[in-house]
């Protein structure tokens, strides 16, 4: 159910809201790998997860571009 909240809550926001997530996301993905590579990192799924968010962002971004 966590997901269909996160993408409701994507589909509402605009563009520019959008990528100023994505850039948090990006930059929160090169912090974890960071940290994984340094072996600082212990919940490692915490990549999988970032990455999915990211995945999920760029598809509203997209959605929302093609419909402009």
């Amino acid at each position: 159910m966590k997901v269909r909240e996160e993408l409701k809550q994507l589909r509402e926001l605009a563009p520019a809201d959008l990528r100023q997530r994505l850039e948090e996301a990006r930059q929160e993905l090169f912090n974890l790998r960071f940290r994984h590579a340094t072996r600082q990192l212990e919940n490692t799924a915490e990549l999988k997860k970032v990455r999915r968010r990211i995945a999920r962002i760029l598809t509203v971004l997209r959605e929302k571009e093609g419909t402009s």
